[in-house]
């Protein structure tokens, strides 16, 4: 059992989500689906044997989702980083999570349930921290002007001269 696990709160798509979220990333699955009983049905005003929570893994990361109704709203205040080696890593995460939701900018998105994720190549980490302060900088500019990251974009505005 891992420590921490994230928990999402939707009002009726947490079936929908959890299986969206397993076809996103690979090595995921499904774990549970757990239905409201009565008296859960009768706290929550929400319908008996309608699904209450689903559990999953992304990529070995356990989370769980809530059909909990509009009570609370998913927010950009809270994110998930998805780590990129590739551009083509890159390209295939955004194309996949943004499918109904919203491009933002410096490599955020809100996908079709309003949740915000951050698709960041490792090479974006090593450019902003190089010790040149210019060339860190000129990247930086690059990056404020992206929706989604490009890292050959970021290295051209690293190697101008």
């Amino acid at each position: 059992m891992q420590k921490i696990t994230p928990f999402l709160w939707l009002n009726d798509q947490a079936e929908e989500a959890a299986n969206f979220y397993v076809s996103v990333f690979k090595n995921s699955k499904v774990l549970n689906m757990e239905r409201y009983g009565p008296e859960a049905a009768e706290a929550s005003g929400r319908p008996e044997d309608s699904l209450m929570t689903a559990s999953f893994l992304l990529d070995g990361q356990e989370f769980v989702a809530l059909n909990g109704g509009p009570v609370f709203k998913i927010s950009p205040a809270i994110s998930f980083v998805v780590n990129c080696e590739t551009q083509a890593e890159v390209d295939e995460y955004w194309q996949k999570l943004t499918a109904g939701g919203e491009e933002v900018q410096c490599g955020w998105l809100t996908d079709k349930f309003g949740v915000s994720w951050q698709i960041v190549p490792a090479q974006l980490g090593k450019l902003l921290g190089d010790l040149d302060k210019v060339k860190a900088g000129r990247v930086w500019q690059a990056m404020l002007q992206m929706k989604k990251i490009d890292i050959a974009g970021l290295q051209r505005a690293y190697d101008q001269s």
